[in-house]
């Protein structure tokens, strides 16, 4: 069996060489690009007898320095969450800016048109590499490869809640294999995975399962001591320690570590829901909204018409609540026939959604064209005037019906402190196959957690998941 180490040292030099290629290809194509000669130019200055091939070659192996210094390829980031990006990111703008101001300090003077290529190229490229990457590792581990062999440990109950948030995300490349309780009983933890000891029995468990790592989640039967004794005998067998607090739905950036004396304290910010960030949120919005509508005016043209088709109107308003319980008009392409609002009595007790929302799969009311536009969700895209307005943003919980809204516990009402959005968590995670719980939670955890790289990374994963539609009706 490939130990997780194996794989681990496969996959970063994977990385490494996918980066240097990279890397060079485009430092070389800046100078082509710039001179037409491959970098055979000389730099015009007194000092130095520099050419650009000199000067491609010492940016590109400061460059692949950056990425190794910055832990880009760390197994710890790769294959989830945008920290790899950050990085990747990061280290290509350290390495310019460090190279404006050897620049500047000695007078070199360097083509910004050179600059002006090596840079946007490099780190647009470098970032697509590791997407093409994290792509191929997702569909990796989706067969079982790739992964680590995870064992849990800890208060039965907690591990309970701690394995069903791993198995709900397989992209991590989790996989448990087993579990540690304190009677350490014959009975399963929950179907598939198996209590293989209690905690004095710990790593005879381990061996015998051949896990990679091992998850803790917290007991009050484990002292420090043999908590620290544990970590030594884990450290002899190279196997990693993962400690899973009490803490849920709470995104990296609002997390804070700070060690006291060799006692690890996390820190957790409030939510925020003001201030400077949501000023460029609004500002992306109305930017984009606005070339959006203009970008897409014919196409808007050509759906309305064929909408019109049936003699009803083009476009649907409709109630919906949003930023702090405020109601507003919502608009989309009219998917349904023109009485569909009358007849909707009729078919409640025939719905398919997740016991809140209704939907069904063959509404009837639904038109030929309408089911068209459901499916891409290009219904939607009227409500980038909404976005325009004011009344909700381009990524957000879903704006809910009045009906919905009176269904809210307290909880739940904490949508309304962030804008509606034309996508969200949710959206692009399942849509309409998802439970109530599941939505609730995705929402709040946007709302939370909110981010400007999170946000384009949800808009990137709906661009997706319009092109192969599941859980869309």
């Amino acid at each position: 069996m490939r130990s997780a180490h194996d794989w681990r040292r496969a996959y970063a030099t994977r990385l490494r060489i996918t980066d240097a290629v990279i890397v060079f290809a485009s430092v070389f194509a800046a100078t082509q690009v710039r001179f037409g000669d491959f970098g055979d130019s000389a730099m015009p200055t007194e000092r130095l007898d520099v050419t650009y091939t000199m000067i491609s070659i010492a940016i590109a192996l400061a460059w692949l320095a950056a990425l190794s210094i910055y832990a880009s390829r760390d197994h710890k980031v790769i294959g989830n969450g945008s920290t790899e990006y950050k990085r990747v990111a990061d280290s290509t703008l350290r390495v310019f800016g460090v190279l404006a101001i050897i620049a500047f300090a000695f007078k070199l003077p360097i083509s910004r048109g050179y600059l002006l290529v090596a840079l946007p190229v490099g780190m647009v490229l470098l970032i697509a590499g590791r997407w093409a990457w994290r792509s191929w590792l997702h569909r990796q581990r989706a067969k079982g490869a790739f992964v680590q062999r995870a064992v849990l440990m800890g208060e039965r109950s907690n591990l309970v809640h701690v394995a069903a948030q791993i198995m709900n995300e397989p992209s991590v490349g989790i996989q448990v294999v087993g579990a540690v309780t304190e009677r350490g009983t014959d009975a399963d933890l929950v179907p598939g995975i198996p209590v293989i000891a209690n905690y004095d029995d710990v790593m005879t468990g381990l061996d015998g399962i051949e896990a990679d790592t091992l998850v803790f989640s917290g007991s009050d039967k484990i002292s420090p001591r043999k908590m620290r004794e544990l970590g030594w005998n884990l450290e002899s067998r190279r196997i990693d320690l993962i400690v899973a607090p009490a803490l849920t739905d709470v995104a990296g950036p609002r997390i804070h570590s700070r060690p006291v004396a060799g006692l690890p304290l996390i820190y957790v910010d409030f939510p925020a829901f003001e201030g400077s960030r949501f000023v460029s949120k609004r500002a992306a919005d109305i930017l984009l909204s606005s070339l959006g509508l203009v970008l897409l005016a014919p196409f808007f043209l050509v759906v309305s018409l064929l909408i019109r088709r049936d003699g009803g109107k083009a476009f649907f308003r409709q109630e919906r609540v949003g930023l702090q319980g405020k109601t507003f008009k919502m608009l989309k392409f009219r998917s349904m026939v023109v009485d569909a609002e009358d007849r909707l009595d009729g078919l409640l007790d025939r719905s398919e959604g997740n016991g809140v929302l209704f939907k069904m799969k063959s509404d009837p009311r639904i038109t030929s064209i309408g089911r068209w536009l459901r499916r891409y969700s290009i219904d939607e895209l009227p409500q980038l005037i909404n976005v325009f307005r004011g009344e909700m943003s381009l990524v957000g919980p879903r704006p809910p019906l009045l009906t919905e809204v009176e269904r809210y516990d307290d909880s739940v009402r904490r949508r309304f402190l962030v804008k509606p959005g034309i996508t969200g968590l949710w959206q692009v995670s399942g849509r309409s196959d998802l439970s109530w719980d599941d939505s609730v939670r995705l929402d709040l955890y946007y709302v939370e957690n909110w981010s400007s790289t999170g946000d384009l990374v949800i808009l990137w994963r709906t661009i997706r998941a319009v092109i192969a539609p599941e859980g869309a009706y």
